[in-house]
């Protein structure tokens, strides 16, 4: 591993995507920057999706992550929401896979427990959180920032340990773990 290394965070949504960036230099978190990408103005999904493609895209572009952390849709009982919510998470997926870079997935609760200690922390927890380890001066209004920084730190503190998580190499690897949900018909 990389003496230094950059993680990309993101708490995928339709209505707003959030997203964190930290370096790790030797054993040490910085924290580079959290924002979120706002799709409430948009009623198309398919351009919501477009939106989420090209935004992932941007960030890879810009800060070359080394690895991207995100944050696995949780079973509600809303099927429509979790077919949304995970149609977000795939499309942020290929563009990160796309450019060759490692993805790996976290259940809410394990990135909860990372940060807090608690699996049933709130957002508000998780963000203080953050807040005191980064050093950050303040938060963002809506916490989706805080929670796709969240997850790269989550990422930070699980290296070397795949217990629970999905890990992807690139399309190759994400189709040989997955064959039986693959359509291999043209």
């Amino acid at each position: 591993m990389s003496a230094e290394r950059i993680i990309l965070g993101i708490d995928p949504g339709t209505t707003i995507m959030g997203f964190g960036l930290i370096r790790v230099v030797k054993k040490k978190m910085e924290f580079i920057q959290m924002n979120e990408l706002l799709l409430q103005k948009y009623d198309d999904p398919y351009t919501k999706l477009k939106l989420i493609f090209e935004r992932t895209i941007q960030l890879i572009d810009t800060y070359h992550p080394d690895e991207i952390a995100i944050e696995a849709p949780f079973f509600g009982k809303n099927v429509q929401s979790m077919l949304k919510l995970g149609r977000a998470q795939g499309v942020a997926m290929a563009a990160g896979l796309s450019r060759e870079i490692p993805v790996t997935e976290y259940l809410p609760k394990k990135i909860k427990m990372a940060i807090t200690g608690n699996g049933n922390a709130s957002k508000e927890q998780v963000a203080l959180m953050l807040k005191s380890t980064l050093n950050l001066k303040s938060l963002p209004k809506n916490l989706d920032a805080t929670d796709g920084l969240a997850a790269a730190v989550c990422h930070y503190y699980n290296s070397g340990v795949k217990v629970g998580g999905k890990n992807y190499s690139g399309w190759a690897s994400f189709v040989k773990e997955n064959e039986g949900k693959v359509n291999k018909s043209k």
